[in-house]
């Protein structure tokens, strides 16, 4: 019964804080057979057993429990993937088409070993990180797609509702990356929609600038439809971005009552379509991202509310 977290190449990660690597360690400790799994070794093969190129490794954590003070491989060996296996889908976005692959291939090798994987490749592909909070009660109004036209109606909607900024941000990336804020009645601003929608090849999303972001935005992390803890990440001084990638702090806290009824709700919906860990960002009462491609902030969560998440996601398998 093996678990094969299928992650990316080792130095595009920040070791000392991967959500992955913090899990595979944990699995580990609890005596559970798991190896890691990188994009050049993995196919799929509809004739015969497949046999990935996996690695086993080895690691530690610091005194304090969550942040990793060292980790190396090993050697690797061929594993045959069987039903008893099952395999953690790691990769970080772009949700682009190599990505898109890589859910085809789980979902097939599902089907010719009967593995499961987790998130469910399927569920991946039904539900987009951001698209899916926009279809929740007391969503933020936001604008996705690549129509000038459609734009500029938008535009002037937020302008008679009294907004004075607005975002834009791709529909597939993560961690903050490619946001970016405009006055309203900036003269360029269809240009920079229209060459935003040019650098990310087509639909991006846009959304009224919410000063609530400033007194921070939630981090909720649910385990197969529950909530098993949150942060309050704030951004840092002068900044507006709540990515703690993008340098924003964080600490414990309690979700509000509707907030964790919305939450709640979407969680155990998702569910039902295979998605068993999740990440939620929310501002003020608003979900503004479901994160199911690949949550994170595991070592962050797990340090503010002094409980190992990796632990506790180990021991759901």
């Amino acid at each position: 019964m093996a678990h094969i977290l299928f992650i990316d190449p080792m130095e595009k990660l920040n070791i000392k804080k991967d959500s992955s690597l913090m899990a595979a360690l944990s699995f580990k400790k609890l005596g559970k057979e798991v190896y890691l799994l990188f994009e050049e070794d993995f196919y799929v093969n509809n004739l015969k057993e497949t046999k990935l190129r996996v690695y086993d490794f080895e690691g530690k954590m610091k005194e304090d429990g969550y942040y990793i003070e060292e980790f190396k491989l090993k050697k690797h060996k061929d594993v045959l993937v069987s039903k008893s296996d099952t395999i953690h889908m790691r990769i970080d976005p772009p949700y682009d088409m190599r990505y898109h692959r890589y859910l085809w291939m789980l979902d097939f090798i599902t089907i010719a070993s009967g593995c499961s994987v987790v998130n469910n490749p399927v569920g991946i592909m039904k539900k987009n990180d951001k698209i899916e909070a926009f279809k929740q009660k007391n969503a933020v109004d936001s604008f996705v797609g690549a129509s000038v036209q459609g734009f500029e109606h938008y535009v002037e909607e937020l302008k008679a509702n009294g907004f004075d900024e607005i975002i834009l941000k791709p529909l597939d990336l993560y961690s903050g990356i490619g946001v970016e804020k405009f006055s309203i009645t900036d003269a360029k601003l269809i240009q920079k929609f229209v060459n935003k929608v040019e650098e990310y090849h087509g639909a991006i999303i846009a959304q009224p600038f919410l000063k609530a972001v400033y007194e921070g935005e939630f981090r909720a992390v649910y385990f197969d439809g529950e909530e098993v803890g949150s942060i309050m990440k704030k951004p840092a001084p002068g900044e507006f971005l709540t990515n703690i990638a993008q340098g924003a702090n964080y600490e414990k806290v309690e979700l509000p009552p509707k907030v964790k009824e919305s939450c709640d709700n979407t969680a155990k919906e998702l569910l039902k379509d295979g998605i068993r860990i999740i990440a939620f960002d929310v501002l003020g009462e608003a979900i503004t991202e479901v994160n199911i491609t690949c949550p994170g902030l595991f070592v962050e969560v797990s340090y503010a509310n002094n409980k190992n998440l990796a632990d506790l996601y180990a021991s759901l398998f």
